[in-house]
């Protein structure tokens, strides 16, 4: 399903620069709508136009987990037909999943999971635990082994195609050595992870609500960038709304034994424009495939031919497209919230 009003021209030129960045300036949406052609006034009603359509689905900061100290992975999961509604019930309920789809495979649901370094189970017995609570036949743990690209941008605007290239925006050099996060640094990450209120000076409310100037608050959010803590301060699209009605999780089965030539072909994936992400995951016996990456498209059709072009450039054969076929949640993980501990305690004695 599509937005119910023609995407115009002004609404996908603020679309495309609202996917880049919100900058932490007094008064944000005047820039960015000075980008546009637009004047302030004029932007926040488009863009609480476009949320109430329910394009944009969330303003906020976008962290990167394992920067600030969560583990988390990928998990395949393979559950019988019969068993399938109380097996999302079951994993939805765990505070940290923020993504679980349906895909065409035998290993048919697929989620992400991410647990606080508090937790008192760790990721591996949680997803083990998860396991059993959800009578998955086979579950298997894929975690980033490295990380090529992650950055979703929608070409909103029209005119790519499938072979485009540009140099991805986050990758593994993006990530810092940091030391621990303060209690401020945490409270920062609690007030930049909500959904922004589309009003002129929406910054400054966080600003006082830390308890801090403006320009300490700005000045903590260029800290949280340039150590790859946060990777932007952007809107995240709801894809289908955007017009963008299928995506394919390609795997590809590359070299087990040459780590030099894996990690080339991985570089080559996240070249091209259309690939969201690209990872090396672990494989198995069962599961050959250790590259994977996103792909999003208007059409079952434009993914293959961006997969394909992917297959030529890297000359990839033994590989699979996974479309989600039904979408049982998609949320942005709540850091350092004492859900994840309320889980835990409520799940102990299966533990």
């Amino acid at each position: 399903m599509v937005i119910s009003r023609p995407m115009n021209a002004t609404d996908a030129a603020l679309l495309g620069v609202l996917q880049e960045t919100v900058p932490f300036t007094l008064r944000p949406f005047a820039g960015l709508g000075n980008r546009c052609g637009l004047t302030e006034d004029e932007t926040l009603a488009r863009v609480k136009a476009l949320k109430e359509e329910k394009v944009i689905r969330q303003i906020s900061a976008i962290f990167d987990t394992r920067s600030l100290g969560y583990a988390s992975s990928l998990v395949a999961a393979k559950i019988a037909p019969e068993n399938l509604d109380a097996a999302v019930a079951v994993i939805n309920s765990h505070p940290g999943v923020s993504h679980n789809y349906l895909r065409n495979h035998e290993f048919n649901l697929w989620y992400t999971i991410a647990v606080p370094p508090t937790s008192s189970l760790g990721l591996e017995k949680t997803v083990d635990l998860l396991h059993r609570l959800s009578g998955a036949e086979s579950t298997r743990l894929l975690p980033t082994l490295r990380l090529f690209k992650i950055g979703v941008r929608f070409d909103v605007e029209g005119g790519a195609k499938p072979g485009d290239q540009s140099a991805p925006a986050y990758t593994e050099a993006n990530r810092r050595e940091t030391e621990p996060l303060t209690a401020k640094e945490i409270e920062f990450v609690r007030v930049m992870q909500r959904d922004l209120p589309i009003i002129p000076e929406p910054f400054a409310a966080v600003a006082d609500e830390l308890g801090i100037s403006f320009d300490e608050a700005a000045a903590m959010h260029q800290r949280f960038l340039a150590t790859g803590r946060m990777r932007r301060f952007a809107a995240v699209l709801h894809h289908r709304k955007a017009g963008f009605g299928a995506n394919a999780m390609g795997v590809w089965a590359g070299p087990q034994d040459d780590p030099d030539a894996l990690r080339k072909l991985g570089e080559t994936m996240a070249g091209f424009s259309a690939v969201s992400h690209a990872y090396q995951r672990p494989s198995y016996p069962e599961w050959p495939y250790n590259l994977f990456t996103m792909v999003h498209g208007k059409s079952e059709e434009e993914c293959e031919q961006t997969l394909t072009a992917i297959a030529e450039a890297t000359g990839i054969t033994h590989r699979h497209a996974l479309y989600s076929t039904r979408e049982f949640k998609k949320v942005r993980v709540k850091y350092f919230t004492d859900e994840e501990t309320q889980w835990e305690e409520m799940n102990r004695r299966h533990s």
